[in-house]
């Protein structure tokens, strides 16, 4: 099955990913191709209009990956992720949906 979109990552999420152990980084990746092609909320859910987030859990742990749709070019859909937590709350803490929206702005100045 072809993707919907392609993934890529800014550097705190490279480096987020860069961090964990290789298991929990391994199901992490397997989740994001699985997200690619199926719509699944439990893998990628939208948090508000501009921030969606990867979601995992590995080892009864909960990994969040947070997001969002680069739509400007018209041949390929991307979604940007822009960095990554251990979610110890039942809640998405407010601070890192405003770190994703920063983040998010960011790019779009660098890119423009």
């Amino acid at each position: 099955m072809e993707p919907k979109y392609r993934i890529e990552f800014l550097d705190e999420a490279v480096e987020f990913m860069n961090e964990l152990n290789e298991k929990a980084r391994e199901k992490i990746y397997y989740n994001l191709k699985k997200a690619q092609i199926t719509n699944d909320n439990s893998l990628f859910k939208k948090l508000n209009d501009e921030i969606w987030e990867f979601r995992t859990l590995y080892n009864r742990t909960h990994y969040r990956l947070f997001a969002f749709w680069d739509k400007t070019d018209k041949k390929d859909t991307l979604v940007i992720a822009t960095h990554g937590i251990e979610k110890k709350t039942q809640k998405t803490p407010k601070k890192e949906i405003i770190k994703a929206e920063s983040l998010r702005k960011k790019y779009f100045n660098e890119k423009n």
